[in-house]
Formats: structure tokens, C-alpha cells, sequence
């Protein structure tokens, strides 16, 4: 299954879609002003699925993922030199890719992968292809993408 996270300009305080091969809105994700990265992740007709929110006053980026008010895992960035590493206490999953992230993938605990991102250069705004093994491991790709590229902000500010 492959998705498309095109983001916009203003994305943490505005609306990204996230589409199908077929053009078709899978997910929206809503920003909102708080103190820290705060997203809502919502299904084509609008039910609220998730959310990321930014953990603020913390050594090391955190972004916890929510499923409705249960948390259900967080990741951060590791400190390492060369590959970027992120961590994650979401079902032993980790993700890991280039120096420069735009390319990475989602692993399990046994190597296996479950998802890869790329990270489309030269366009006005990140956008991203998401292609996901296993379709209903989906949101929770997406959360993690939406963390990733979050952290990345946050370093960039």
C-alpha cells in the first residue's frame, strides 16, 4: 500500500491530506497551536484516529502517539554520528535511514521491514511516499512519519 504526505507551508497550524495511489484522501492531519507539535490524525469522514504531541522540557526530541487518550508507544531520535537512528516503545519497532533522512524505513523486531518512506526532493514542500507492507500497520506508519519529520522541524528551529 502506498501513501503520499505532501505537506503544506504551514502545515503544524493547518491541514495535510495524505493520499492513495488513486488521488483519494486516506487521512487528514490537523495541526494545532499548543505548547509543543501537536497533530490530530482524522480518517476520510472525519472520526479522529490518533495523535502526536510533542513532549516539551526533555533532553532528546519525544514525540508521544496517541490512540484516542491511550498513549501507545513514542519515538525520538537517538544521538548518533552519520545515519540518523529513532527509537520507538511502539511494538519494538524502529526506524532507520540516510544521513540526511529523506530516505528510511520501519522495522520489527526481527529486521523485518514494514514500511518504506522516500522523501521526494526539489519540491516547494516536504512530500513524502510512504509504501507500507502490511496495510493496517498504515496509521501507525503514518504517526511515525509525522514524528520523524516533526523532530526535523523542531531541530531545524
Amino acid at each position: 500500500m502506498k501513501m503520499l504526505f505532501k505537506q503544506r507551508f504551514s502545515a503544524w497550524f493547518d491541514k495535510i491530506d495524505i493520499f492513495d495511489e488513486a488521488g483519494n484522501i486516506l487521512y487528514t492531519v490537523r495541526g494545532k497551536f499548543s505548547w509543543g507539535k501537536h497533530l490530530t490524525i482524522f480518517d476520510s469522514a472525519g472520526n479522529e484516529l490518533g495523535a502526536i504531541k510533542e513532549e516539551v522540557l526533555v533532553w532528546k526530541p519525544k514525540f508521544n502517539i496517541f490512540i484516542g487518550t491511550n498513549q501507545v508507544g513514542s519515538i525520538y531520535k537517538e544521538f548518533t554520528f552519520g545515519r540518523p537512528k529513532f527509537t520507538t516503545d511502539f511494538n519494538g519497532w524502529q526506524v532507520e535511514g540516510n544521513f540526511f533522512e529523506h530516505d528510511y524505513g520501519v522495522f520489527n523486531i526481527s529486521g523485518q521491514r514494514i514500511a518504506t518512506v522516500t522523501q521526494k526532493l526539489l519540491n516547494w514542500t516536504d512530500t513524502y511516499v510512504i509504501d507500507v507492507v502490511n496495510s493496517a500497520d498504515a496509521l501507525y506508519v503514518l504517526m511515525f512519519v509525522l514524528a520523524i519529520d516533526a523532530n526535523k522541524a523542531t531541530r531545524n528551529n
